[in-house]
């Protein structure tokens, strides 16, 4: 057998490097014991699972299609792959992107080939971490995919438009997977504790420990199995019956950060976080930062937060603050966790070292409290669109001095409306970058007015 390439003719199930049958051993990893077998035992993804979906047609209808999985670790593609090789009763066949060549890649669609002239079963040619492949390498499976020699089964934590080449996408149907819920995450470990191929109920555990677990699994069901086998092992060897706090604390070496999302600590560290960024104080944001990646935050609420802050409390001082946490949210969408959290962090410090201006908050603050006191007035006739037939004649644009023609590219007229022709909303900083906006603004203001 090749270091690369994994068959298994029943049921795959998949740890590590290597390759177990549906009979799976006692000793095996509680990952793989747990693994579910048919679309009803797999948790969360439930728009993947619907009456009529694409999966459901390629399971139930047994058709031929090639999928590409995307989604996040310990979302349950592998498990797709496997469901879909027993439930269709194909061979499965992996080939792994981390060890395989081009040699390794051919030789399981000629030997797929091989089994179908034979008059043998089709199989499932299941790549995991696809976006690891080179071009050649993943052009090496089109022939396969084209030819229907095999049904390919790619997986991918990236994003498939910049790390899966255009021919083997459109030969694939794409279905994104989601992060499971700390609900999902949970009733795998339930199913687990009392399930006779899991711990069947040989430890209980306490909820606060289940709850620790939950969160340190941040959305994958492996981790999760792989942390409460760990635990439990630990309260067997304690000669305990249950599992409480401390032992799952020792057992992943990991302490118990007390944090509810939708609790107290959420909204405390939250401020504090954003308070810190705002108060240029980087280490104690990182502290913060810390705080709620280790209990399982969402990134992308962190992101969206920075994203606020960087027009609100740094606004024009750093105008490239909003380009760095605009790329930072985009950035965790693409990587997800843990890799996130290093942009995540680039975020931070960049934010909070940043120079600090709220005169962007406050412009939009007093221009909003004129337009809700009723200060509205009428667009000056000038400023009216006059780009329909009879606009000239009852004066709209007649006198407007196009900008691009005056000195200096400005040109002085009234653009206000009369009610809040006066009206000065934004006073920009002399800190940082701004100081040199707030001195083109004061110009560029007399010039308009004519003062």
């Amino acid at each position: 057998m090749d270091d690369g390439l994994f068959e298994t003719p029943g049921t795959p199930a998949r740890t590590g490097g290597g390759s177990l049958t549906t009979n799976t051993h006692a000793s095996a990893p509680l990952a793989v014991r747990m693994r579910p077998r048919t679309l009803e035992e797999l948790v969360g993804q439930t728009q993947l699972r619907a009456p009529g979906s694409p999966l459901r047609r390629l399971v139930e209808g047994d058709q031929s299609m090639s999928l590409l999985l995307w989604g996040p670790p310990g979302t349950g593609k592998t498990t797709i792959a496997a469901i879909v090789s027993q439930q269709t009763d194909r061979r499965f066949v992996e080939v792994s992107a981390v060890s395989a060549g081009v040699k390794e890649v051919r030789a399981a669609i000629d030997a797929a080939r091989a089994e179908l002239a034979g008059g043998g079963k089709e199989t499932v040619l299941f790549v995991d971490e696809v976006h690891r492949f080179s071009k050649a390498q993943q052009d090496a499976l089109l022939p396969g995919v084209e030819n229907r020699w095999v049904t390919l089964i790619a997986a991918t934590t990236e994003n498939p438009f910049f790390s899966v080449i255009s021919p083997l996408l459109s030969r694939s149907l794409l279905l994104r997977l989601e992060s499971l819920s700390d609900d999902d995450v949970r009733a795998v470990l339930d199913q687990a504790i009392v399930d006779e191929r899991g711990l069947a109920g040989a430890v209980a555990v306490d909820d606060d420990a289940l709850d620790h677990l939950v969160r340190l699994a941040g959305g994958d069901a492996r981790r999760s199995l792989t942390y409460l086998e760990a635990a439990a092992g630990a309260a067997v060897a304690q000669g305990l019956e249950r599992v409480d706090l401390a032992t799952a604390e020792t057992a992943v070496d990991r302490a118990a950060v007390r944090y509810d999302r939708q609790g107290d600590q959420h909204y405390d560290v939250v401020s504090a976080f954003i308070k810190s960024v705002r108060g240029s104080d980087a280490d104690a944001a990182l502290h913060y930062l810390a705080r709620m990646i280790e209990a399982g935050e969402d990134p992308r609420f962190i992101a969206r937060r920075l994203m606020i802050l960087a027009s609100e409390d740094v606004g024009l001082a750093d105008p490239t603050a909003l380009t760095t946490a605009v790329a930072a949210a985009q950035t965790v969408q693409l990587i997800g966790m843990p890799e996130a959290q290093l942009t995540l962090a680039h975020a931070t410090i960049a934010l909070a070292v940043a120079p600090k201006s709220n005169a962007v908050t406050t412009a939009i603050g007093a221009a909003l409290a004129d337009v809700r006191a009723g200060k509205i007035g009428q667009v000056p006739a000038h400023l009216r669109d006059a780009h329909y037939s009879g606009a000239k004649r009852i004066g709209h644009g007649a006198t407007y001095k196009y900008s691009h023609d005056e000195p200096f590219g400005i040109a002085e007229q009234q653009y206000a409306p009369d009610v809040v022709l006066d009206a000065e909303y934004y006073h920009p900083t002399s800190l940082g970058a701004e100081a040199a906006i707030k001195e083109r603004w004061e110009r560029i203001r007399r010039l308009i007015r004519g003062r």
